[in-house]
């Protein structure tokens, strides 16, 4: 599993994690499509309650802290690598301010819903 996958995961949930059922809906209701994850009340949230201060919004080193993913250089590299970053792997803030957008457009991609500032 790459890295990607893994913050993918973190936000998301796993599929093997078991869904919660509604009994009092119809079979109809509970046949309708799951609601795109909503990745920004998500990471809110984890933030809130960590009560660290870390920077999220704008910060690919940030992000990953705050999902307990190991956000060293080697694996930063590794992110942009999957995600098809053709600058230098050397950490610079142009790498990390690309990985960070990036990160949002694949999560966008992969059906959550990421405000445009965050992609952009």
């Amino acid at each position: 599993m790459g890295i990607f996958s893994t913050i993918k995961n973190a936000i998301f949930g796993t599929k093997d994690e078991p869904e919660a059922v509604d009994a009092t809906a119809t079979s109809t209701e509970s046949a309708a499509p799951i609601s795109a994850v909503d990745v920004e009340q998500v990471l809110s949230a984890k933030a809130a309650s960590t009560g660290g201060d870390l920077n999220w919004r704008t910060s690919i080193v940030d992000l990953m802290k705050l999902l307990g993913i190991d956000s060293s250089l080697s694996n930063r590299k590794e992110l942009a690598q999957e995600l098809g970053y053709t600058g230098a792997l050397d950490g610079s803030a142009e790498m990390n301010i690309w990985l960070h957008k990036a990160v949002m457009r694949e999560l966008a991609k992969n059906g959550g819903q990421v405000p445009a500032d965050l992609t952009d």
